[in-house]
Order: structure tokens, then sequence, then C-alpha cells
């Protein structure tokens, strides 16, 4: 064991394509916060399954009617936004936490607020975008009822996804600033360089100590703050 083998996505070993990360909560994310990483896991699934059923509910609405450009935007959205917002602010939020990272905190709040607009225009449904929100299925409803009908399960996601990642954003911008965070924080580890040294951040993965036991796995910095939870949620 010389190094930890990547296991997301987790992909058939009969492709020759491989998993490009090493996701493991449990292991790297320290106790305090591993339930509210999960979480976050829970809501890029979410988001990722709303868009399917996007998908899904543009080919209705075209059977209905609509127009088949929808649908052509909703699969590409599907196929963008899915592997994009995994990588674009689950993982800065992962490595974040993982070894309290400032940099990765502030990529993650600037990525997320983008994803937060965007999640609230997907949810209005502006007709020709491809997304099944509000103004698409009320304004529908009216040509056929039997598509309108599954466009506002979909409508509904977007609505219950939206606000979940609003949330999201609050707490994880309590947590960080509770922990004494700042945009100078972020400034300094980004000048120094140390968002990416390997001895810190990356390296753990490649650092596989040999012990009388067996193999060990690597230590992650001791200066991992513990966060504040004052609130449930």
């Amino acid at each position: 064991m010389t190094e930890r083998a990547n296991n997301f996505p987790p992909l058939p070993k009969f492709l020759k394509i491989k998993p490009c990360f090493y996701h493991n909560i449990e292991e790297e994310i320290p106790a305090p916060h591993q339930q509210l990483m999960r979480r976050v896991y829970i809501l890029w699934m979410m988001y990722s399954g709303t868009l399917c059923a996007n998908v899904i509910s543009c080919i209705a609405w075209w059977a209905g009617g609509g127009n088949a450009v929808n649908f052509g935007f909703s699969l590409l959205w599907l196929i963008l936004f899915s592997p994009a917002s995994y990588t674009c602010w689950f993982r800065p939020l992962y490595k974040a936490f993982r070894a309290d990272s400032s940099f990765n905190f502030m990529a993650f709040f600037f990525i997320f607020f983008a994803q937060c607009v965007l999640s609230f225009i997907q949810t209005l449904g502006i007709s020709g975008w491809g997304t099944c929100g509000w103004i698409a299925t009320v304004t529908f409803f009216s040509t056929s009822i039997a598509s309108g009908t599954i466009m506002l399960i979909t409508t509904l996601l977007f609505t219950v996804v939206t606000a979940l990642m609003v949330l999201i954003l609050l707490k994880v911008h309590r947590l960080y600033r509770g922990g004494g965070g700042s945009m100078q924080r972020a400034q300094e580890e980004w000048s120094t360089g140390l968002w990416k040294s390997a001895p810190v951040r990356e390296a753990g993965f490649n650092a596989v100590a040999q012990t009388p036991q067996g193999p060990s796995l690597p230590e992650y910095p001791t200066t991992v703050p513990s966060y504040p939870d004052n609130s449930q949620w």
C-alpha cells in the first residue's frame, strides 16, 4: 500500500477510465463536520437527480407541444452541471474541512453562491432555457395538464434544492467565521502557496506510513480547528 486508490466516481472495472477522486468522509473529515459533509453530498446527489428529472419533464413538455430546444438544453445541463457541481463546489468544501484550507473555503463560497443563483434561475423556469420551473409549468398547464403535472414535479424539486443550497451556504459561512476564518487568511494561504502545499494538503494521499500492525493512513495537520456548531440543522 503506497497510495490511496481513487474511488470516485465508482466505475465498472472493465472500463479503461478510472476514478478521479478519493472520497471517504468518515476517514478524512473531522468528526464534528462529517454529518454536514454527508448532507452536502446528499444535496449534490439531489441536484443531479433533479437534473435527470428535468430531462424527463422536458420530454413531456416537448410531447405536449413544447419546444424541442428545451429538451436539448436540459440534456446539456445534466451532462455539464452534474460533474461540474461535484468538482467545483463539493470538492472545495471537502478539502476545506479536511485540511482547514481557507482558500478552498473561499472557492466554495464564491462558486456555491453562483450555484444558488443558477438554481434560482432554473426554479423560475424561463422558456427556452431547458428547465421546468414555475413560469414554464404554470403557463403550460393550459396547454397540457398531463405534461404540466410532470413538469410540476421537477419544479418542486428545483425549489427544494435551491432552498437547501441557501441553507447550506449560510451554515458553512457561519461555521467558517465562527472558527476565525476570513478573506485575509485565504489571501495569505494563496500568497504563500499553502493551498497547494503537498506536505499539508495533498501529500497525505501518497505518504502512507508503515507500522508493525500494517499500513496506516497519513496524518493530516493537527491545526484543523473545531468550528463551532451552536445550532441544530
